[in-house]
């Protein structure tokens, strides 16, 4: 183990544990004070009855610290103040670095997990109100599959019901070839809204809609045929949307509300079967325990509508049945924003009384927040309308273009390109999971592509500045590996911070992936980047006084390159070698 906070806190763990007689959080923590400070004393001095000092000082005499810490102290009512020991450091430091890994280990008991993000509709536009779930799932996905866990995909979108049959109406009105060249170029808006503005207008064709509704869900062959049309070209949009964002779901990870449609009736068998189904007003209903309105009234689920059709309640069961019976999954994860929260809710306790979510298997709520605008209102057009997803990304790019050609006019014109993509995506991405993935964001261009701060152009510029280091030294990839033998050595204050911070990685990304809480990874790679800045401030590289100090800090320069390229990786942002 080389994540030195885990270390500390299982040795004290073990120290409050013999002390008290019981497990006890010893409650380590980073310190201003010293390197680190654990605060478990104190919550100790009620229960036993003790002066926490004394309670302290009991854990220190029990503790195994003799090699890691060069000074345990006592400070105030009862904080235990560590400062690390420089050789430590130095041997963990450089353990780490010879670690194709970083010190992170896989998980110790992988799972089948299954990520429910994305969910756009058949024939809409992808817009602004996507960007969360695709940003935050792409991220958790990449980050669990590193960690060892088998990770399936589902991108959950809207393929069926009653608007397919104005949908398919005013394909055929167009005629096929016309239809599907409106909505392979990306026009879903203006398909979707014309199809909309004809169903209002028009009694004829809204009778045709309906007609061709019942044709679609009676497995009509030519109406299918079409249906595929307008699921196929937006399912081709949609995957360019993707690779513009660069995240790694594909048309394999599609699970539309359609692939379970031959599911329904077996769901409703046997949720009669385990007695859940009640009659309701015409309609067949679940009424999940302890789930209740303001008034305290029982909420449905209504699995069964009063016409005998399905809706959304039937096929998020249906698909929850599929994923653990037929996926093998035993954590399912929906990344949805919070609007829905209590839908899921029902659907969830649902499952749990028919038997489906039954220990291991757990399902989880991921709820995000808006993606607000400079004037706090949720991010539109000038115009009121919802930002398209694809014309977000490319405006990306061209501010990124911007500002890499200002900041550094000497790149050729395909390294500017290719840096312009990397700083332009990697800005919108890490200006969401940046946030607190609860809260609202506010959506601001200057300060996600601004070089200073706790942005993604920072982080990737701080990346690219080691990079230059080893080119300005004449260090190609043979000469890095063979300075992987030699010793690193920390003695410097800035050096001892810089490793301080790089040792805590494997934490934050397995409680990263764990809370689905990507801000404590953006916060410890700002750590990482703004140590470094000290580090390469306060500590000459290339002209260190001695071969050996000059060899130690270019490995640390290596791994601090590596742990940001990894750690922005598992973001799904690229780390640029030059900008």
């Amino acid at each position: 183990m080389t994540d030195l906070v885990a270390i500390l806190r299982d040795r004290l763990d073990a120290a409050f544990a013999a002390v008290a007689g019981e497990r006890v959080d010893a409650a380590v923590r980073r310190s201003d004070r010293a390197d680190f400070q654990a605060d478990g004393a104190l919550a100790l001095a009620k229960p036993l009855r003790r002066n926490p000092r004394e309670i302290a000082a009991d854990v220190v005499a029990k503790a195994d610290l003799d090699d890691l810490c060069e000074r345990v102290e006592i400070a105030g009512p009862g904080f235990i103040n560590l400062t690390v020991a420089a050789d430590a450091l130095s041997r963990l430091t450089a353990e780490v670095a010879g670690d194709a890994r970083l010190g992170v280990p896989p998980a110790g008991s992988p799972e089948t997990v299954v990520l429910d993000y994305s969910q756009p509709n058949i024939a809409k536009e992808m817009h602004v109100g996507h960007l969360r779930s695709t940003i935050i799932g792409d991220a958790e996905a990449r980050t669990l599959e590193w960690l060892g866990h088998r990770v399936v995909r589902q991108n959950h979108v809207g393929d069926w019901g009653t608007n397919f049959g104005m949908l398919i109406e005013h394909l055929v009105d167009l005629g096929e070839g016309a239809g599907a060249h409106e909505l392979s170029v990306g026009d879903l808006d203006g398909f979707y809204k014309a199809a909309r503005a004809k169903f209002e207008a028009s009694e004829q064709f809204k009778e045709r809609s309906r007609r061709r509704v019942v044709l679609l869900q009676g497995g009509d062959e030519e109406t299918l045929r079409l249906w595929h049309v307008l699921v196929d070209e937006s399912t081709r949009y949609f995957q360019y949307v993707y690779d513009k964002l660069d995240v790694t779901m594909t048309p394999d990870d599609l699970a539309g509300e359609s692939m379970y449609n031959p599911d329904l009736p077996d769901v409703v068998a046997e949720l009669d079967r385990v007695g859940l189904l009640q009659d309701s007003d015409g309609a067949r209903c679940v009424f999940p325990q302890g789930m209740v309105n303001r008034e305290g009234e029982p909420m449905p689920l209504i699995v069964v509508k009063r016409d005998g059709g399905w809706g959304y309640d039937t096929t998020d069961l249906a698909a929850i049945r599929h994923r653990v019976r037929d996926l093998g999954a035993t954590r399912i994860l929906y990344v949805i924003d919070w609007g829905q929260r209590f839908h899921f809710d029902l659907v969830f306790q649902a499952a749990r009384e028919a038997g489906w979510l039954a220990p291991p298997v757990r399902a989880e709520f991921v709820g995000f927040g808006v993606v607000l605008g400079t004037d706090g209102k949720r991010l539109r057009t000038r115009a009121g309308d919802s930002i398209k997803l694809a014309d977000l990304l490319d405006e990306a790019v061209a501010r990124a273009a911007a500002a890499v050609a200002e900041k550094n006019p000497s790149l050729d014109d395909e390294t500017k390109q290719r840096v312009a993509r990397a700083v332009g995506i990697g800005a919108l991405k890490y200006a969401d999971l940046s946030n607190d993935r609860v809260k609202d964001y506010v959506f601001d261009w200057d300060r996600m592509l601004s070089f200073d701060g706790n942005t993604a152009p920072y982080l990737q510029y701080a990346h690219a500045r080691i990079r230059s280091i080893f080119r300005r030294g004449g260090y190609d990839g043979d000469q890095l590996d063979r300075l992987g033998t030699a010793p690193i050595r920390i003695s410097e204050p800035a050096e001892k911070q810089l490793a301080i911070q790089l040792l805590g990685l494997a934490g934050v990304v397995e409680r990263s992936a764990d809370e689905v809480a990507f801000h404590r990874l953006c916060g410890y790679l700002y750590g990482v980047a703004t140590g470094f800045t000290r580090f390469y401030e306060q500590c000459p590289v290339l002209k260190a006084g001695d071969e050996e100090t000059r060899v130690s800090r270019l490995r640390l320069c290596d791994l601090t390159a590596r742990v940001l390229e990894r750690g922005l990786g598992l973001l799904g942002i690229h780390a640029p070698d030059r900008m």
